[in-house]
Order: C-alpha cells, then sequence, then structure tokens
C-alpha cells in the first residue's frame, strides 16, 4: 500500500526539518512506500526554500507552493488533489499533531475503518481558546445536519474512496472536517493530547478563527437562516400582546399620555433584529456569490515532485497553474481522472 501525508504550511520554516525527520521515522514503520506531500501557502518566510532542500534530497517529498496565502483550507485541497496514495493522511506542520500516531492511524485503518480522526482529550492553549472552541464545536453539532465529532481539527487518516469523494467537493469556503463527516464512511477516533506548536506563532489568529466557525455554521446548517422565522413569529406574538395592553390601559387611564419610551425602544429593538437577519442572510448569499463567479479554487506557483502532469492527480477543476509567466486554466472534469489502481490495505 502507498500512503500520502499532505501537510499543509505557512510561515513554517522553523518547524519543517523536525517534522520531516518524525515524519519519515513515523511513515516508515506503517509501509515502504510514501510520498510528504507539503504545500506552501504563500509563505512570507524561507518555508519555500526549506521544502526546496528536502525535495533535493529526498525523492518521496514533493511540494506545491501556491501563488499568494489562500488559507489552511484551500492548501488542504490542494494536496488532496496530489495526493496519490491508497490511504491518505492530513497533519499540520507545526508539531502539535504528534507524527508517532500515523502508525496506529494507518493500523486501524487497515483494520477497514476509512477515517480514523485524532480526537483531542487536552490541548495546551490560552483558556480563552480553550473556552470559544469548546462552545463553537458543541454549536456546531447541536446544529449542524451531519454529525461532526467533537474536539477533532484536520489530522487524519483517509481512505482512497473519501479522498476520490473529497476531491468532488470544490465549494468555497471550505470547512474539511464538516465534509469528511459529511461524506460518510466508517469512522473512528483515536484520543490524544495536543502538544503546544514547537516553533514560530500560530496563523489562525482571533479573526481567522471566527471565520472558520462562521464557515462550518454556513457551510453545515441552515438554523441561522431559520431564525429569521422564529424571530419573526416572537415578535409578531409580542406585537400582539403589547397591543392588548396598550389598550386595556388606555381604557383604564384615558387621561395619561404614555408611549414614547416604549415606541423608541421597539423600534430600536426591531431594527437590531432586521439589520442582523440581513447580516444572516448577506453571508450566505456571499458564499453563493463566491461559488458561482468561476474562479479557480487556487493558483499553483511552483511545484516539485512530478514529471509533467501529476500522476494520478487529473487535472480537478478550481487548479490554475502558472508556467512561464502564463497562467493556464485547467477545466478537465473533478476527480474523473485515473488514479493508481488499489494496491490493498496490508
Amino acid at each position: 500500500m502507498k500512503l500520502s501525508v499532505v501537510i499543509p504550511a505557512y510561515n513554517e520554516e522553523r518547524n519543517l526539518p523536525l517534522l520531516y525527520q518524525r515524519l519519515t521515522a513515523a511513515v516508515e514503520c506503517c509501509t515502504d512506500d510514501h510520498e510528504l506531500l507539503f504545500v506552501n501557502d504563500g509563505s512570507r518566510d524561507n518555508t519555500l526554500g526549506v521544502l526546496r532542500e528536502l525535495a533535493d534530497k529526498d525523492a518521496r517529498v514533493k511540494f506545491i507552493s501556491l501563488s499568494r496565502n489562500f488559507g489552511h483550507e484551500i492548501a488542504v485541497a490542494a494536496g488532496l488533489d496530489r495526493a496519490e496514495g491508497d490511504a491518505v493522511a492530513l497533519i499540520d506542520a507545526d508539531l502539535q499533531d504528534p507524527p508517532e500516531l500515523l502508525r496506529g492511524m494507518v493500523e486501524r485503518w487497515k483494520q477497514g475503518v476509512e477515517v480514523v480522526y485524532a480526537q483531542r482529550r487536552r490541548r495546551k492553549d490560552p483558556l480563552p481558546k480553550k473556552i470559544a472552541i469548546f462552545f463553537f464545536y458543541r454549536l456546531l453539532r447541536s446544529i449542524s445536519e451531519v454529525n461532526i465529532p467533537l474536539d477533532t481539527g484536520n489530522f487524519r487518516v483517509m481512505d482512497r474512496r473519501v479522498v476520490e469523494v473529497l476531491r468532488r467537493c470544490r465549494e468555497n469556503p471550505r470547512f474539511v472536517r464538516g465534509l469528511v463527516s459529511w461524506v460518510g464512511f466508517k469512522q473512528e477516533p483515536l484520543l490524544y493530547d495536543r502538544d503546544p506548536r514547537h516553533a514560530g506563532e500560530t496563523g489562525y489568529g482571533f479573526r481567522k478563527l471566527l471565520k472558520l466557525a462562521l464557515d462550518g455554521i454556513c457551510s453545515f446548517s441552515l438554523v441561522p437562516l431559520r431564525m429569521t422565522t422564529w424571530l419573526g413569529a416572537g415578535v409578531i406574538a409580542l406585537s400582539v400582546l403589547l397591543t392588548g395592553v396598550v389598550i386595556v390601559n388606555k381604557l383604564l387611564n384615558p387621561d395619561v399620555p404614555r408611549g414614547f419610551a416604549f415606541l423608541a425602544c421597539g423600534m430600536f429593538f426591531l431594527g437590531g433584529v432586521q439589520l442582523f437577519m440581513l447580516g444572516m442572510l448577506a453571508q450566505y448569499v456571499g458564499y453563493v456569490f463566491k461559488n458561482v463567479q468561476g474562479r479557480p479554487m487556487y493558483v499553483v506557483g511552483e511545484e516539485r515532485g512530478w514529471g509533467g502532469e501529476p500522476e494520478g492527480a487529473g487535472a480537478p477543476v478550481g487548479t490554475v497553474r502558472v508556467r512561464d509567466g502564463l497562467a493556464a486554466a485547467v477545466a478537465a472534469g473533478g476527480s474523473g481522472a485515473a488514479h493508481p489502481a488499489e494496491r490493498g490495505r496490508g
């Protein structure tokens, strides 16, 4: 069997040498046939230079360098488009997810589990971040239309069949862990304790985490849209009740002028509700707009490790490769390309 390991990287030059050593040692315990597929997501440091050095000394190291920073989830999609293995692992480059866990995850895959995802028991993050993530996952699970596991990231091993389906999903924005749950098949967790970042600073600040949360909620739940109906019904019921109170009060106290403060508060309340729901509706409309524009999902500036077109990757929709200063759009079908024949799980 062949194992592909997809590693998105953004400003990770200090982590890559150690990550390569640990990944190589871990993967060699699983299989004799593997590839390490790095995706440089428009890094501003020397990440690309380090990847070139690794690819020069090890033919099993391949990399794609995107023309700019397209985002972590898009970088994952770029790696999946090129992965050729019977099983494909996803892992971040910050060494918070121990590469040594891959051995146990691959063993579970060999036993017939199509998706083995790493589920965090504990994580060493600042308390406010841990609290926010704790409530986000539980909120998402309570309103999502698919069963998204709690406390999981992208660290997982997936069967070739799962990857084929993911390659057909070209939506943007993306929420990979939700897409994997949507695909289905047999999925099981592997519990672990997440380590702190080895070096450098996280690329996920508060704003990016908030955007990821909105992408996850809006991609897998229509509850925010249904809130408009619920709030509308609630405001109607409240207005009917208050109308009755005003009529009774007028009959009992006909000479007392009332209502300005109440009217002003009511106008501000209704205005706030309308603006909030318009903003929520605009979020969904924005996603539709981005997807109907038909732009490529990402642009590849440089790649190493393939002769000509990447073997088995075909020409996924949503890809542009830049060669000789020109952009050549790739417009073939999403994942209809032939892939290496199944070589078994053994």
